[in-house]
């Protein structure tokens, strides 16, 4: 259970990590033994997975390592959030991923300062505006974009 945990958050990290390119592999004899004990499953292949994905996963034990219990039970949970979506979910959510990546890093800000004031609201709240969202039409969902998009353009 504990090792699939600890895969779990190193599969998060794919939706939370911009992909960099790296250049060398990182040889398992390289790791830390708690990394490779995080990262047991992948004993095995390691040799034969990329570069870049060595380096990925090597970075994703290190952050699971500096977790806290409670971060590591908050990541196990979105974890199996995110097994239980559907393919055309998953996709779904790693295209809207990857708009924002490409926001400059002003409206990146902006959004993140409007998530945490949303998420800071009661459930009550929450569930109020998610309603009232549902039930725009088509027509109002297109202006209310429209008018985010103005607000970001501004400086």
């Amino acid at each position: 259970m504990i090792r699939k945990a600890r895969l779990a958050f190193v599969l998060i990290g794919l939706l939370t990590v911009s992909h960099t390119r790296a250049e060398e592999g990182v040889a398992w004899d390289a790791l830390t033994e708690q990394q490779r004990s995080v990262l047991a499953g992948q004993a095995d292949r390691w040799d034969s997975l990329a570069a870049e994905r060595q380096q990925w996963l090597a970075r994703g034990a290190e952050r699971w390592l500096a977790m806290s219990d409670d971060e590591r039970a908050r990541a196990r949970e979105r974890f199996q959030q995110w097994q239980s979506l559907s393919p055309d979910q998953r996709d779904a959510i790693r295209s809207r991923y990857r708009d924002f990546q490409s926001l400059p890093p002003s409206s990146q800000r902006r959004m993140r300062e409007v998530r945490e004031r949303f998420r800071n609201l009661s459930p009550e709240r929450r569930q109020e505006l998610r309603q009232r969202f549902r039930d725009l039409t088509p027509e109002q969902r297109q202006r209310l974009q429209e008018r985010r998009m103005q607000q970001q353009r501004r400086p």
